[in-house]
């Protein structure tokens, strides 16, 4: 199984359809109710919100996960049983495997209940129709890439002493989803030069987004949040909070944060934490609504 502790948790949904042709005759038996077994939509039905349930246990790399909702509908044509299933789920992981799984086995469910009077009957298609939630649905659109700078603040990077993983791992995290690293700095704790760069990016490089790494802890040089003060002009502080909470699913130190964020005139600064581990795990809170948030910086609206 994949690791999918780092991922936030989204509303996904999945739409998946079956296909079971048969006899124009059997179809009818089932128009008429005429099978001796019962109904077969209405046990099919079951079995496929049950499938969906139970879809870990039948595929091996299928992760578990709380099923919030199972639709399943049917649609009789001249010589074909068409099922379409919704599965939707709030989890780190999509749900197409509980959607595929619950429409195959519904066609199947039917096969079964109708073979006594159709031994040609066959299964045509099972294919995945739609799915929504993850990262995906938040990459937003831009007409050219946003312009970002990572800053990272450490004392010993700074003076050397000690190389930078957090920083160069931003940049990376945030050249893969198009975003324009314009700058990259490593400063000590010093909040007057944090701050003087922060009113840099903000007001002559007019960047899109800022992201400091470093200084957000209860260390005695932990100054970010200080620098903060008197920069950003309207608090974001879901964002601070998002961090923190995210993070508190990978380690009770997560509490100990004190980063901040918000916008200077059209950008937007957020402080991740410095260590690389927590700087990673706050890339995966904050990269979808950071970018939606660019999106609304520049005018636009919610999707």
């Amino acid at each position: 199984m994949l690791d999918v502790s780092h991922k936030t948790r989204t509303r996904r949904t999945a739409r998946a359809q079956a296909i079971l042709r048969a006899d124009p005759g059997t179809v009818d038996r089932i128009r008429r109710r005429e099978v001796p077994k019962g109904d077969p939509l209405e046990v099919a039905k079951v079995a496929a919100v049950q499938a969906a349930k139970e879809t870990p246990r039948i595929i091996p790399y299928c992760h578990p996960l709380p099923v919030d909702f199972v639709g399943v509908e049917f649609e009789l044509g001249e010589a074909t049983v068409t099922v379409t299933t919704t599965v939707t789920a709030t989890y780190k992981t999509g749900v197409e495997m509980e959607a595929l799984t619950a429409a195959s086995v519904a066609a199947l469910t039917l096969y079964d209940m109708l073979k006594m009077f159709d031994g040609d009957m066959a299964i045509e298609s099972v294919r995945l129709l739609e799915k929504r939630g993850g990262k995906s649905d938040f990459r937003a659109a831009f007409p050219e890439p946003p312009r970002a700078a990572v800053l990272v603040l450490s004392d010993s990077s700074a003076a050397g002493t000690r190389g930078d993983l957090s920083g160069r791992l931003l940049v990376e995290r945030l050249q893969a989803v198009g975003v324009e690293v314009a700058d990259y700095a490593i400063l000590p704790d010093e909040p007057d030069q944090i701050a003087a760069a922060l009113r840099n990016y903000a007001d002559v490089l007019k960047l899109d987004l800022v992201i400091t790494t470093g200084g957000t802890g209860l260390g005695p040089r932990d100054r970010t949040p200080e620098a903060m003060e008197g920069i950003i002009e309207r608090e974001v502080p879901g964002i601070a909070e998002a961090l923190r909470s995210h993070g508190l699913e990978q380690t009770p130190y997560a509490m100990l944060g004190r980063g901040r964020a918000g916008v200077r005139g059209t950008t937007l600064m957020a402080n991740f934490p410095g260590s690389p581990s927590a700087a990673g795990d706050a890339m995966d809170a904050a990269l979808p609504a950071l970018l939606h948030a660019l999106t609304m910086l520049r005018g636009g609206g919610h999707p």
